[in-house]
């Protein structure tokens, strides 16, 4: 795993802002553009996971502002192909529109996420996110990180950040009775893979406060770091989905891991979690046999 810091504090601040005024730029621009007949371009890996136009264009736009602020870096985007060459030793993990199925039908949760890795982000536990933002502009948030730098959510305005609103310090929550505890999860484009995490869903249901499936795994990442969720897990997701949003959540005094003992956040699982909510959504989550052994020996398997 690379190590974020290594990179000089006062560059990770830069590429903190890098990231949030890309992610500010593209989020505006799904939504102030979105058409009124949305059209679905395809569908990727099920004929439930689709892309729109919007998704591709957002990605050109994030790539073609990289390409010109930061040109000798990689970018692994969900729209490309596998990751493009560069020779910093960081690596852009951008999602253009995290929520495609809630953009497609008009419900305001979704985002642009962009991050700033060190290492290989197509491997499991190879890389480490040293700076990134998550832009909602239907709510007018943006969050945003840096490795050991804290957690911030800022305001969007009409044409970008509000220099009126001064930055608000996240921090999250930390419950120790799983019956208090409000969690979030998603579910698998795959309709087979789905009847597993819907069991699991069932379980853990009775156990908890309540339950929330809010379709942005970004989103959720960070109102667990906002403090807003005491918890998150979901497998299946790509490093696209979720380097910004661990940062934010890891930032504000979460816990974020896979399910085994010391295993990073991928495909795997993602728990994110104050360190002793963690520790009991954890436990629980091993009893009920949640997660995906198969996904661990690759990142981007699907």
């Amino acid at each position: 795993m690379g190590d974020p810091t290594l990179v000089p504090d006062g560059q990770r601040a830069t590429l903190e802002q890098l990231a949030v005024d890309l992610a500010v730029e593209a989020a505006l621009f799904v939504h102030g553009g979105r058409p009124q007949d949305l059209d679905v371009q395809h569908t990727k890996s099920t004929d439930l996971d689709v892309v729109t136009v919007m998704d591709e264009r957002s990605e050109a736009l994030l790539r073609e502002r990289l390409a010109v602020a930061r040109p000798d870096d990689a970018i692994l985007g969900e729209e490309g192909s596998g990751v493009s060459a560069g020779t910093s030793g960081l690596t852009w993990v951008i999602d253009p529109i995290d929520g495609t199925v809630n953009y497609l039908y008009d419900l305001p949760t979704y985002s642009v996420s962009v991050a700033v890795v060190v290492g290989d982000p197509t491997r499991a536990g190879a890389w480490a996110p040293v700076a990134g933002a998550v832009a909602n502009p239907s709510t007018g948030e943006v969050f945003s990180a840096r490795a050991g730098g804290g957690s911030r959510l800022r305001r969007i305005g009409s044409g970008g950040l509000d220099p009126t609103v001064e930055p608000e310090v996240l921090r999250a929550t930390d419950v120790d009775d799983l019956g208090s505890v409000l969690l979030a999860t998603g579910f698998a484009y795959d309709r087979e893979r789905r009847q597993g995490q819907a069991a699991v869903m069932a379980d853990l249901l009775p156990r908890v406060r309540d339950l929330r499936r809010l379709g942005s795994a970004a989103l959720d990442l960070c109102h667990v770091g906002a403090g807003r969720l005491d918890g998150y897990y979901e497998w299946g997701i790509h490093p696209w989905d979720f380097a910004a949003g661990v940062l934010v959540a890891t930032e504000a005094g979460a816990v974020v891991s896979g399910l085994e003992e010391g295993s990073p956040p991928s495909r795997a699982m993602v728990v994110a979690a104050g360190p002793t909510t963690h520790r009991l959504l954890v436990g629980e989550l091993r009893e009920l046999g949640a997660g995906h052994p198969s996904l661990t020996a690759d990142e981007l398997v699907e």
